[in-house]
């Protein structure tokens, strides 16, 4: 098909439904963010750095901010939705690399969602006061995955309505922690000597501390970049974006430091770190009163599985964009009759899940520290290209005004992404061999569709429209 003629399709198409003003966008994208890192990383972060657990918190969204001003300057430079994919193809035009950017958004989704699902099962489990094993974690967390192929499979979807309630859920969890810290500092319940006390494992310094706590703690702040892929339905993207995404991310980081801050004043570091739980015993002993012990954990269950959701139907969505592109097999692409839904997508990303959860759970490691880690590992190595990107794009001029990031930032961002991507920063070796086994896995998926479009229909393959991808 040439050039011509597809932009003429895409010129039949209808736009999307600018629906969302500053108010929706603010609350999607805090509601984003928001979710399973900060309920289940908290005690990790802490076994890292002890009672300075809001450092990483905090260099984490430096990292983050400096990143998000690079997606600004794109996404009110391009107001497409189509992300990361999108800014690497303009920059770079390696159909090849843009793919692997592509399908490293999507395992992130797939490992995000592993994360998330072994957060559900540890609280499902407080609920219900049950002592639960790795087994019957893994096996719970399997079985919440499968409900969440169910409700994929369905067509359900991230609408502006459900988002607003389930990020008013999850704040109001936060809220209590923050609130409950408060009273107990307050009244005298807390050690505020151990807010500012570092306390690293024997064989790390300082620096190399907080940068792999940095690494874990990222899990927390990632989500900023979901947003631009609601472009297309944003009311004067340009405009508003800038401040609005500045604003998101400034108000989650203020929460998680508040958090981290009331939990380690609370709670002994290691009992913080062997907690599956660490926030509701953070509740717990801040105020023995409150009946917490049910309520906090049905609060994390609904902000895990609203993040469990939102990630696989990235996933599955983006690998039929993929398979509707021709470079990866066509059968990924098929879609169920009924349902109108890519169910082979569906099934594809989900039996990656059940794998990851599966192993995770035999593994001799924290299994929410290797999945989150290889979330933000893969997260990372997407900023730091896109860093780049922007600075490559800068040769390419539009005619409508757009956000404008000091270049000195977009290098910093850069320089730290990378940096957090290596095994210099503390991070743990497990985390590069999930991430290369699912790269792996797309690599071989290209290659097979390479050969079969070479070698049955005489074609290339090549990512054909970027804005396709999402």
């Amino acid at each position: 098909m040439s050039d011509a003629t597809r932009t003429t399709e895409q010129h039949d198409q209808p736009e999307l439904k600018r629906v969302m003003g500053p108010k929706l966008l603010l609350l999607f994208i805090i509601g984003d963010i928001l979710g399973t890192g900060v309920y289940a990383l908290t005690g990790q972060v802490a076994a890292e750095v002890g009672g300075a657990a809001w450092v990483p918190f905090l260099v984490a969204f430096a990292v983050a901010l400096v990143t998000a001003c690079s997606y600004l300057e794109l996404v009110t430079k391009y107001p497409q939705a189509a992300g990361a994919a999108l800014y690497v193809h303009k920059a770079f035009a390696i159909h090849f690399f843009t793919f692997i950017v592509a399908f490293a958004v999507m395992s992130s989704g797939i490992t995000s969602a592993s994360t998330a699902s072994q957060a559900f099962a540890a609280n499902l489990a407080l609920v219900f006061g049950i002592d639960a094993s790795k087994t019957l974690i893994m096996v719970i967390a399997l079985a919440f995955m499968a409900l969440i192929m169910a409700i994929n499979f369905r067509g359900a979807s991230e609408s502006v309505k459900t988002n607003v309630v389930l990020t008013l859920i999850e704040l109001s969890g936060l809220l209590l922690v923050i609130l409950v810290g408060f009273y107990a500092i307050g009244g005298g319940n807390a050690d505020w000597g151990r807010v500012v006390a570092f306390e690293t494992p024997d064989n790390k310094n300082v620096f190399l501390a907080v940068t792999t706590a940095t690494s874990l703690a990222f899990f927390a702040m990632v989500g900023f970049e979901d947003s631009v892929n609601m472009a297309e339905e944003t009311k004067d993207p340009s405009r508003i974006f800038p401040k609005i995404m500045l604003t998101g991310l400034g108000v989650t980081a203020v929460i998680y430091v508040l958090v981290s801050i009331c939990a380690v004043a609370i709670v002994p570091v290691g009992e913080l770190a062997d907690s599956a739980t660490p926030l509701t015993l953070v509740v717990e002993r801040g105020a023995p009163g409150i009946p917490v012990d049910t309520l906090l954990p049905i609060i994390s269950m609904f902000a895990v599985a609203n993040s469990a959701l939102i990630n696989m139907m990235m996933a599955s969505r983006l690998l039929y964009g993929m398979s509707k592109q021709a470079v990866l097999p066509p059968f990924l692409g098929k879609v169920h009759p009924k349902t109108r839904t890519p169910y082979a997508a569906i099934i594809f990303t989900t039996v990656i899940a059940f794998a990851l959860i599966a192993y995770v759970s035999y593994a001799s490691v924290d299994t929410i520290a290797l999945l989150g880690g290889t979330t933000a590992l893969l997260l990372l190595a997407v900023f730091a290209v896109v860093n780049v990107a922007v600075l490559v794009l800068r040769k390419d001029h539009v005619e409508h005004d757009h956000f404008v990031t000091p270049t000195a930032l977009p290098i910093i961002g850069a320089i730290a992404c990378a940096y957090l991507v290596t095994p210099l920063s503390g991070r743990a070796g497990q985390q590069y061999q999930v991430a290369g086994l699912l790269l792996a896995l797309g690599i071989i998926l290209w290659a097979i569709t390479w050969f079969a479009n070479r070698a049955i229909r005489g074609e290339r393959t090549y990512v054909k429209d970027p804005t396709d991808l999402k």
